[in-house]
């Protein structure tokens, strides 16, 4: 097949503190044939979605070219070609959101085509439907969650129906079920012939590609299928790669199962490749699961209601009814389908958003008091959005970093403040002390805004989808910070969709749906519901729907299992009990 993408040894910097240049991609030399569906991996900040602007267009390389179909994008001339051969969904989707309105927005780029107002209408349609929000064509696009602005930005490319679709970290806001909903149109998009570049921290969507492009520190240092990637023990090691979660799983619960294969990448695989069991029946151990204590709701929400636009004919309500009470101490996730009011609820206790009924008391405060005052509250409750961007205004990290102390008082040395939180998320301070904040990755903005919160030192942290976005080097250094947190005596409220990785530190879920909580209690016993989770949208751990299939088989398991922890001393207590394959 011809060549249809050709990066020619192509390099590209950022201008950094005092015009210093901080160099995004060193001599990048990819081809990529017309038809292929091609992952793009690597750490946060080694130049995935610089170079994914390169090949839109959107940047001019430094040095070497790019060669779109033959035309170079050095070529001013051919650039609106190449934009609508090339398509690009944003890592942040916000920023190709040009209408008011869900269809306005997807019928922008065909109306700049050329076409007719029914073939306008035809790809409008077709692209609402793939992307499942044929029913908010009349939403306005700036009341949408961050999952569905997500979506609609991925229909909006889908309409001008392009050769090559570069997919910038699409799937990073939108839970479960959206995600495999948006795998799948890939995989048809790629069947149909159209080139798929995807950009993902999840290895369990690099694995689904053909060829894997391996990116560190602005090199190409690995160009590779899934197989030979993910068999690479040396190359794991020395990027600090992850392995697709079914193959650790493979691999976990080939101790116990011998004949099963570990050469398996993907879900689906595993769960068709489980067997049944064989061993004598008996009685099943039950996990030891610990009990929540006695402590007081450090946050007790009562009835609380909350509608976007009230009594107008925009209104949408995001939360109905409400209960939830999050204990001293303890972390605890809320979880649910996009656009289930989570991000509402998290601005609701921290003093964004006020109650319009119901009422909302975290430690001493009453959010309902209009004497509240609202410095000391967050001092005490801080916020990580869900997109960083949002909340990142100063020019330099470090400045960043210290603004809120400043502010609103620390303890200590300012620049050991400062230097602690950036070490909590992995940044190094003597190295992005002085980066602009403009030319971080998307993942180095998430770990700038993590940092920003955990310099206030408050008592009761909530953070919005905190994993998004983040390498899987990031995500356990996260896991670490949560876990000395904890230690610490913090009081943890995580919204997330990314809750595999959470399991083992939270204590205690909230499932959220159409702004209500429908079913809350300990982690393991609530994650273990399979079904519950999948009526809600949702799709429960790998650990929990392994233990689920295998108790379909005959397996004497443990309940609640959510955890490859608890699965795996479930199955060693069968072991133990005389049983093998």
């Amino acid at each position: 097949m011809p060549d249809f993408i050709i990066v020619d040894n192509v390099s590209f910097s950022y201008p950094s503190h005092e015009l210093q240049q901080h160099a995004a991609l060193t001599d990048i030399r990819i081809t990529i044939q017309e038809g292929e569906f091609a992952a793009i991996i690597g750490p946060n900040g080694s130049g995935k979605s610089t170079l994914a602007r390169l090949l839109n267009a959107l940047l001019l390389p430094d040095n070497g070219r790019v060669l779109i179909d033959g035309m170079d994008t050095r070529e001013q001339r051919g650039h609106a070609k190449i934009r609508s051969q090339v398509g690009l969904v944003f890592q942040r989707p916000q920023n190709q959101i040009v209408a008011s309105t869900v269809e306005e927005d997807v019928a922008f780029g065909p109306s700049n085509q050329g076409l007719t107002l029914n073939e306008i209408n035809n790809q409008v349609d077709k692209a609402l439907i793939r992307t499942g929000l044929s029913d908010y064509r009349q939403r306005p696009s700036h009341l949408l969650s961050a999952g569905e602005t997500q979506r609609l930005a991925l229909a909006g490319v889908l309409a001008m129906q392009p050769r090559c679709i570069i997919f910038d970290e699409t799937t990073a806001m939108l839970d479960p079920m959206g995600r495999e909903m948006v795998m799948e149109q890939i995989r048809g998009l790629n069947q149909q012939g159209i080139t798929i570049l995807l950009i993902t921290h999840l290895m369990e969507e690099a694995a689904l590609a053909n060829r894997i492009l391996l990116l560190h520190d602005g090199q190409l240092v690995s160009d590779n299928t899934p197989q030979q990637i993910f068999s690479d023990k040396v190359t794991l090691e020395q990027y600090n790669l992850a392995l697709p979660p079914a193959r650790q799983a493979a691999l976990e619960l080939h101790k116990f199962i011998p004949a099963l294969s570990t050469d398996i990448f993907s879900a689906n695989d595993l769960l068709s490749a489980l067997p049944h069991y064989a061993g004598e029946l008996h009685s099943a151990v039950k996990s030891n699961i610990p009990t929540a204590d006695n402590a007081d709701g450090y946050v007790q929400i009562h009835n609380l209601s909350f509608t976007y636009q009230r009594n107008s004919p925009l209104a949408h309500r995001a939360l109905r009814d409400l209960n939830l009470q999050v204990t001293k101490r303890h972390t605890h996730a809320l979880i649910g389908a996009t656009g289930c009011g989570k991000s509402t609820l998290l601005q609701h206790i921290n003093g964004l958003l006020r109650p319009q009924n119901g009422s909302v008391q975290v430690g001493p405060f009453d959010l309902s008091d209009e004497t509240l005052d609202m410095r000391k509250l967050r001092r005490l409750t801080t916020l990580a959005f869900q997109q960083p961007e949002d909340q990142i205004f100063e020019q330099y990290v470090g400045d960043e970093i210290a603004y809120a102390p400043r502010h609103l008082g620390y303890q200590g040395k300012l620049a050991d403040v400062v230097a602690q939180a950036m070490q909590a998320v992995g940044l190094d301070f003597e190295a992005y002390k002085d980066r602009m904040t403009s030319n971080l990755s998307g993942g180095e903005k998430r770990k700038v805004a993590l940092a920003s919160i955990l310099a206030i030192q408050g008592e009761l942290l909530l953070l919005d989808e905190p994993l998004a976005g983040l390498d899987p080097r990031s995500a356990n250094e996260l896991l670490q910070t949560l876990h000395h947190l904890q230690k610490a005596g913090k009081t943890i409220l995580i919204s997330t969709h990314q809750y595999d990785d959470l399991v083992p530190v939270l204590q205690d879920v909230s499932l959220l749906s159409h702004g209500q909580d429908i079913l809350h209690g300990e982690a393991e016993t609530i994650f273990s519901q399979t079904e519950a989770l999948r009526e809600a949208g949702l799709k429960a751990p790998l650990a929990a729907q392994i233990a689920a299939v295998l108790r379909r088989k005959g397996w004497p398991l443990s309940v609640p299992i959510a955890s490859m922890k608890t699965l795996s001393a479930s199955l060693e207590n069968l072991v133990q009990g005389g049983w093998h394959e």
